[in-house]
């Protein structure tokens, strides 16, 4: 089986969410699947923000020119070899060498580029693959591409497409005359990308792959519908056969509390005494009142509106002034979050910090030192926060859509045992967040109750194993002769 991944971004080379964290992850799980059975590769731009010593271990496979409509480009290959996957690298500075990964006037054109590149590349390099597997709109014109200018070529014709759509909110909608001029497209294509007077990549995709994805089984029917589906929704109930929701996991080595070296001690669910030590730490790294008991609440997300951020900020402010707890945010996004934040940290400074910025390793040391974890998403295709917490022992507490209402079991007594991972609620609005919090207070009043769900949610399993299994499952339905 040969499995060619087309993406934007990957860990531990460029990210910025989500999708990064599955790029780094998925291949490397399938990779422990298939065995010598299957060879892995993944594609994405040479971003100048990838690290030095990562380039630095970039060997240079090749070079030819990349027609883009009328534009004749420079592509470089660059290929790395890690934990038994292949990594490929589009190089173009033009397009590429740039600070940030995404938010350019030109992006269209860059990933039009870099998905013509991985069409292009696959000759040069003499790998054809099985499955070719895009993420995103950023991703989508490879499938495109394939479908539309490459399917007569020589070594083409036998390669599946399979498209995972990770936000449904972000299409890639461009004007119509970028059809011709940016996407080397023609007037007889717009029918695939036709929506609304506008192209939209994602909906071409979506026609065209021979399989569609998306990262949670709720969110696969829930995009289905018009208050979810962004404006897909018909034609996605139109391709419903061939739509699948599979939950995405975790990197359960990077994650993991045992021997994660940021903590200020590591612990097991057989050790969650020590993660207060964490909680203390932390308090006293970001200069709060250092209390063992007072329970800490955290966020930590891109501060958008479909993430909950009003909801948390209404609730929290009501916890804050009325109750006996400490918040801890951390993320960036909407200046108007940003500055309500840094506003309500001044307003509570010895109960709360608004951490804006984007750390990695800080926000490890906040899952490790809380106590309850706010997710109340206005929508979640999948969410990878409330699990990372669990993996911590920070009790998540979370609305009841997409992937947060397929991942976290509400916690309750059935036949006088605990069940459950979490806390969660239907309601869309911050009332019914503080509600759960209240009950999260009433809990964390019970210290044998508490410690019981907090290590039940470590107890979860949250690993790549069933979500890679899946999805090798549909490669090997999709390529019958490649089972066994």
């Amino acid at each position: 089986m040969k499995i060619l991944f087309a993406a934007s971004e990957c860990m531990p080379f460029a990210a910025t969410g989500g999708l990064g964290d599955v790029i780094g992850s998925l291949p490397q799980a399938l990779g422990d699947i298939y065995g010598a059975a299957a060879d892995i590769r993944v594609v994405l731009p040479l971003y100048g923000c990838i690290p030095g010593p990562l380039r630095q271990r970039l060997t240079k496979e090749g070079a030819f020119t990349v027609r883009l409509s009328w534009r004749q480009q420079y592509c470089g290959v660059y290929r790395l070899c890690q934990e038994n996957i292949t990594y490929y690298f589009i190089e173009n500075a033009y397009y590429f060498d740039r600070e940030e990964i995404y938010g350019y006037p030109d992006d269209g054109e860059r990933f039009a580029f870099f998905s013509m590149a991985v069409l292009d590349m696959l000759a040069h390099i003499g790998f054809f693959p099985d499955i070719l597997h895009a993420h995103d709109w950023q991703g989508a014109l490879s499938i495109l591409y394939k479908n539309l200018l490459y399917r007569d070529r020589q070594g083409y014709a036998g390669i599946k497409t399979v498209f995972t759509i990770h936000n449904i909110a972000y299409q890639g909608q461009f004007p119509t005359y970028m059809l011709e001029d940016v996407f080397a497209l023609t007037p007889a294509h717009e029918k695939s990308l036709g929506w609304q007077e506008h192209i939209n990549l994602m909906q071409g995709a979506i026609l065209l792959a021979d399989q569609i994805t998306t990262v949670s089984p709720t969110y696969a029917a829930e995009i289905q519908t018009p208050a979810m589906g962004c404006g897909l929704d018909g034609v996605l109930r139109t391709c419903r056969k061939k739509l699948l929701g599979i939950l995405n996991g975790i990197d359960t080595a990077y994650y993991n509390p045992a021997c994660d070296p940021v903590l200020t001690r590591q612990y097991t669910k057989a050790t969650a005494q020590y993660k207060v030590e964490n909680k203390t730490a932390l308090q006293k790294q970001l200069k709060l009142p250092v209390r063992e008991d007072v329970p800490v609440f955290s966020a930590i997300s891109r501060l958008v509106e479909h993430k909950g951020i009003d909801w948390i900020c209404t609730a929290a402010a009501q916890l804050l002034q009325e109750q006996d707890a400490q918040l801890i945010v951390l993320g960036t996004g909407d200046t108007r979050y940003e500055a309500r934040l840094r506003t309500m940290e001044k307003s509570f400074p010895e109960k709360m910090r608004a951490l804006i910025k984007y750390d990695r390793d800080l926000s490890k040391k906040i899952y490790a030192a809380s106590d309850f974890f706010l997710m109340p998403s206005v929508s979640e295709p999948c969410g990878l926060a409330q699990m990372i917490a669990c993996r911590y022992g920070a009790i998540p507490i979370v609305r009841k859509t997409g992937g947060l209402a397929d991942s976290i079991c509400p916690f309750h007594m059935e036949n006088g045992k605990l069940q459950g991972s979490g806390l969660s609620f239907a309601s869309p609005d911050p009332n019914a967040l503080y509600e759960k919090i209240l009950q999260a207070l009433k809990i964390y009043q019970n210290p044998a109750l508490y410690k019981k769900l907090s290590v039940q949610a470590m107890g979860q399993d949250y690993s790549w194993e069933v979500s890679a299994g899946a999805y090798a499952h549909l490669y090997n339905r999709l390529i019958p002769s490649q089972k066994g």
